[in-house]
């Protein structure tokens, strides 16, 4: 419904901001009569009736406790999945969360959720029909990854000692001092919940590859890249370009060098596993592009497809490069701004250079979207091994 409204915009037979309003203030009214209805009536009905369908007094506390935690964050993300953004509000109401708390995630997702169906309804105008179904797929993959990384996120936080524990002694045969690890414990515990994460979607990737499902997704994102886009920054997008630039890189690593040399704590691995990783990730690339073989796009630009193009060997290669040479920079600093300034930095440009490339049509946008997972694994795979190989020194030398 949503989306047919934007393409009502599209037409030009609806406003795009009273639209928004309209459909917001529609969404809101909903879910505010639903939570008061589970507020005021969802207790004494489980109470009376919650039996029949196993749901008695201690799976409502379990339900009450739960939601206290979580079902703020759930509310927000519920919108993009049917079935479950029609009953949070009923259960958030019943478990008697308090409302304004209700309100201000439930308010905000309904915003967010209504303003980026219709927008999406306005940007693919007519084409919706054909690709409203991919377009819900992958909303509803990011809905879930979303729910299952906070998930993550949330057990981390729990267990973190356990599960740094536990690491320590897979990779090094018995090193228990987890309250020693200083840096280390968050730097192990977060690049390994990483790759694990990563290398999850990755092998989904491949499933999707070779089961040849990137079509729809590859067409919608290069439409609503040049529909977001447009000619006017045709000259922008080739600046994007020569993010990839081994200049660029050069550049980054030659400044990682200088950092290390000069604030390093342990010179020679951090600069082995530097070598390693940019070096490694150019032979990794080169060696997935040819396992997978796949022929790249028809490019106005040059007339010809480029070949081997999955995963893509510039984002991947911007992704290991920038993601592995801000880790280290940042390892070695420890005010804030530092951290946020670099990591929006390194995100914005690995973002660009892959938009500059679906813009252009070198790439396909699944070769982009895979040179991105794929180098997140390889990166985050390293900087795992790098931490615990220098907490590995670190306890020969304290034992020594």
């Amino acid at each position: 419904m949503m989306s047919y409204a934007g393409m009502l915009v599209f037409e030009k037979k609806l406003s795009w901001l009273l639209s928004i309003l309209t459909a917001s203030a529609g969404v809101t009214a909903g879910i505010t009569l639903s939570y008061w209805i589970g507020y005021w009536l969802g207790k004494p009905f489980i109470a009376k009736y919650g039996h029949r369908f196993h749901m008695g007094a201690e799976q409502m506390e379990r339900l009450t406790v739960w939601f206290e935690k979580y079902g703020d964050k759930l509310l927000f993300i519920a919108y993009f999945i049917p079935g479950i953004r029609h009953i949070t509000g009923y259960f958030c109401g019943v478990t008697r969360m308090p409302f304004r708390r209700y309100a201000i995630y439930a308010y905000s997702g309904a915003v967010f959720w209504v303003s980026l169906f219709i927008s999406l309804g306005k940007v693919l105008g007519p084409k919706w029909e054909t690709y409203h179904s991919t377009v819900n797929r992958y909303l509803i993959i990011f809905a879930i990854a979303s729910g299952l990384l906070f998930l993550l996120y949330n057990l981390m936080k729990k267990y973190k000692y356990r599960i740094i524990a536990f690491l320590l002694d897979l990779v090094s045969g018995g090193v228990r001092q987890v309250q020693s690890l200083g840096k280390a414990k968050y730097a192990i515990l977060a690049s390994f919940a990483v790759f694990l994460l990563l290398l999850s979607v990755m092998f989904g990737m491949i499933q999707d590859f070779v089961a040849k499902e990137f079509g729809q997704f590859d067409e919608v994102i290069y439409y609503l890249v040049l529909m977001i886009i447009g000619s006017r920054w045709h000259d922008r997008m080739e600046d994007f370009l020569q993010i990839g630039s081994i200049y660029l890189h050069a550049s980054v690593i030659a400044l990682t060098f200088v950092v290390i040399r000069f604030k390093g704590n342990n010179k020679l691995l951090e600069l082995l596993f530097l070598c390693w990783t940019t070096a490694g990730g150019v032979v990794l690339n080169e060696g997935l592009r040819m396992v997978f073989h796949r022929t790249g796009p028809v490019s106005s630009e040059y007339g010809f497809p480029i070949m081997n193009t999955f995963p893509s060997e510039d984002t991947f290669t911007a992704v290991t490069v920038l993601g592995f040479c801000v880790f280290l920079i940042l390892r070695h600093y420890s005010q804030a701004i530092i951290h946020l300034f670099m990591i929006a930095a390194a995100f914005l440009l690995c973002l660009l250079l892959g938009i500059s490339l679906i813009y252009f049509h070198l790439q396909y946008p699944s070769d982009v979207a895979a040179g991105y997972v794929f180098g997140g694994v390889w990166v985050s795979l390293n900087v795992f091994m790098l931490e615990v190989r220098r907490k590995l020194q670190r306890s020969r030398v304290s034992i020594a």
